[in-house]
Formats: structure tokens, C-alpha cells, sequence
């Protein structure tokens, strides 16, 4: 589509309230929403948060300078949870994403702007940001594909961190092909969308073994549907993986937000300036002994995945919780965490449903996006005619 056609399309639907701003961009497309925590050449970047200059970027940030070479047109900054620290995407400065599929529903976060652009149609494809799982979880919710690539593939330059150790950027797009494709023109990488695709009775998929099992029911029957033929293997304990990453992003978080947090704490959310104030008790030992597990774990996770071409896992314990529901954050982020830890690439596709959406990790291994894309070409095509 065209840069005017979307926008008409985002303003006819402002009631999803994906945007934070718009541009006045002009081209054929492609046409992509950017998560407002990337700086994208004459725009305000807001962070989701009050903090930041509100003076427009003097240059794009060099993923978007590469999407430029292949003619995208950014037509607006897309909402996200304040500061990308939290996984509904309410955002309590310019108020709340909704999900398409249910308005009354969350989409995820922190990118829910860009997954729920997408999912409406407002766009061709979505640049989005993972740290815990916040391509993953928003993808998941609203029933579209979303791409984190293994950690370090897409320059972090020019986008306001929550964790430099884990940040990952990566796109989110109606299927695995445009969704490849988009990650081409986000980084280096090229042909990852393979002539012809080899067939899924071609390919080794596993599921870690006891993962699975703590699953709300209807995400358990999507989750049953999709997984209850494969071969189960034994892979690193899930609850290790998940909070050694978790101990490495509260401090970065904190130490980045401290000198703001003591100077203007009123400017913070709630939620996230409570999460912060906790964050800062993290140990500097905590921290490394942190660091040492990613390394550990991307080794254990490797050895594990010996011999297959990926390994499926679950992307929410619960379907998307109604705006302001209560819930437990573990609920949306216990195995998402796992995979910024060990840095792996992940592709999540929707599974088979009727309702509510529902997505299922893939799993590639480390640096191995373009075999990662065969895997879930051949699974979005068997998923499809179930």
C-alpha cells in the first residue's frame, strides 16, 4: 500500500490507538510503522515515556537508513508500553493499545503499536523491539507473524535501550514471507525466503520436554493441536533461563533510569516506576553471575537442539487479558525470557485456532535465520490446512 493509503486506514481506525505519531512520508511502499523508540529522521522519539527531548531526530537510526535503500516509507511512530518495560502495551502518557481482534483485549507489548497495526491492516510490515519476548508476546496476541533474529544481527544504534545486553530488533508482518523479507531490509542478512521451500516431512521439529504443561486451556488445546505429535527432547530448566536474563535487564534498566528516577519520579507510570525501584536492589554479583548463564545457557540450548532443525514452544501461558485485568506478568513472559537469554533466533506463528489468537514459538538455532525461515515457511503451510 501506499504511504496515504495508510494512513487513511490508521486514522479510520484510531480507536485501536497503535500510533503515537504520524509522518508525512510519501512513496510506494513498502509502508512500516516503527516502534516510537527508534529515531527515525524528522520525528519526535517519545520512548512511550516523558522524559526524552521532544525534538526531532536529526538522523534515522541505521536500521531504518537500511529499510530506506529498499524504498520504505515510514508512516508513523507506533505506541508501546512506557520505556518498552512491560508487556501490555497501556500506556498510561498516550493511553492504551488495543488488540484488533478484541478491542476490549490487550495486543501485548512493549511493541502492541506495531503488532496490532499489522494485525488491522494499517501497514505492509512493523519494526518492533524484543528484550523479554515484546515482538513475541504482542505477535502471539494478535495473531501475526513477529521475527526476533538472533541477538546482534540488527543495529541497536539509534534506538532508546531498555537493556543493551538483550535488546533485539526485529519486524512483524502477516505472514513468514513478508516477515523474512522485512528483516532483509532491516539488516545484512539476504535470501533468507529459499526458492523452494523443502516440505515439513523433510524437517526434524522437537518440544523441550515438560514444557507445556502449565497452559491455560485454550491455549493448551492450540498448544496440543500443533505440538502432540512431535518427539519431546530435554532441554535447560525453563525458570534458570528466564530469570538469569531477568537479573541482566533490571540493572541495566535501573542504572539507565536512575539519575531520572531520583530527579522526577512523578514523570513515570506507576507500574514501571515501581519496577524500576525494585530493579534497583539488583546485586552487581546477581548481574554477572547473569551474564555467565546467557553464556552457559546458549551452549546448553545448542547441545540440546543437536540434531533438529528447531523446536516449538509456547509463547503465553493465557489468551490476551482484557485492558486493565489483572494478571501475573509470568503468565505473558515465562517462555519468552528463555530466548533472550540464549540469544536464538525465534519466528512465532499462529497456531490453527477459531477465536482468540494463539502463537507458537519456533526456535532456530543461533545465527541460522534463513533455516529458521524454511522451518516455519513449511509450518504455516501444514498449519494452514488444518
Amino acid at each position: 500500500m501506499t504511504a496515504d493509503e495508510a494512513r487513511e486506514r490508521i486514522r479510520a481506525r484510531e480507536d485501536l490507538n497503535a500510533f503515537i505519531s504520524l509522518t508525512d512520508e510519501r512513496g510506494e511502499g513498502p509502508a512500516v510503522a516503527v516502534k516510537d523508540l527508534v529515531d527515525v529522521r524528522g520525528t519526535i522519539t517519545t520512548a512511550g515515556g516523558q522524559m526524552l527531548e521532544q525534538t526531532p531526530a536529526a538522523e534515522d537510526a541505521p536500521l531504518v537508513s537500511l529499510m530506506r535503500g529498499f524504498g520504505c516509507v515510514v508512516v508513523g511512530k507506533a505506541n508501546l508500553y512506557e520505556w518498552a518495560f512491560g508487556v501490555t502495551s497501556s500506556n498510561p502518557h498516550y493511553g492504551p493499545v488495543r488488540n484488533p481482534h478484541d478491542p476490549e483485549r490487550i495486543p501485548g507489548g512493549s511493541s502492541g503499536g506495531s503488532a496490532a497495526a499489522v494485525a488491522a491492516g494499517l501497514c505492509d510490515w512493523a519494526v518492533g523491539s524484543d528484550t523479554g519476548g515484546s515482538i513475541r508476546i504482542p505477535a502471539s496476541l494478535c495473531g501475526v507473524v513477529g521475527f526476533k533474529p538472533t541477538i546482534g544481527t540488527v543495529d541497536t544504534t539509534g534506538v532508546f535501550p531498555l537493556s543493551r545486553s538483550l535488546d533485539t530488533m526485529g519486524p512483524l508482518a502477516p505472514d513468514v514471507r513478508s516477515a523474512a523479507r522485512a528483516l532483509e531490509m532491516m539488516s545484512d542478512l539476504q535470501r533468507l525466503v529459499p526458492p523452494a521451500p523443502r516440505p515439513l516431512s523433510a524437517l526434524r521439529v522437537a518440544v523441550p520436554r515438560g514444557w507445556g504443561e502449565d497452559l491455560h486451556p485454550e491455549i493448551a488445546a492450540a498448544w496440543e493441536r500443533v505440538s502432540s505429535a512431535l518427539p519431546r527432547v530435554d532441554f535447560p530448566e525453563r525458570a534458570w533461563m528466564g530469570d538469569s536474563g531477568m537479573a541482566v535487564l533490571n540493572l541495566e534498566a535501573a542504572t539507565l533510569h536512575r539519575p531520572w528516577l531520583e530527579r522526577c519520579p512523578e514523570k513515570y507510570g506507576r507500574d514501571v516506576r515501581e519496577r524500576l525501584e525494585r530493579a534497583r536492589a539488583t546485586s552487581r554479583r546477581e548481574y554477572t553471575t547473569g551474564l555467565l548463564d546467557q553464556s552457559r545457557m546458549r551452549v546448553q540450548a545448542e547441545a540440546a537442539m543437536d540434531g533438529w532443525d528447531a523446536v516449538l514452544a509456547p509463547v503465553t501461558r493465557i489468551p490476551a487479558p482484557r485492558i486493565g485485568e489483572e494478571h501475573e506478568r509470568a503468565d505473558l513472559t515465562t517462555y519468552t525470557r528463555p530466548f533472550n537469554t540464549t540469544g536464538q533466533p525465534v519466528i512465532v506463528l499462529p497456531a490453527p485456532v477459531d477465536g482468540l489468537p494463539v502463537g507458537v514459538q519456533v526456535v532456530g538455532h543461533f545465527g541460522q535465520e534463513g533455516w529458521l525461515v524454511e522451518v516455519a515457511l513449511a509450518l504455516e503451510d501444514a498449519w494452514r490446512r488444518l
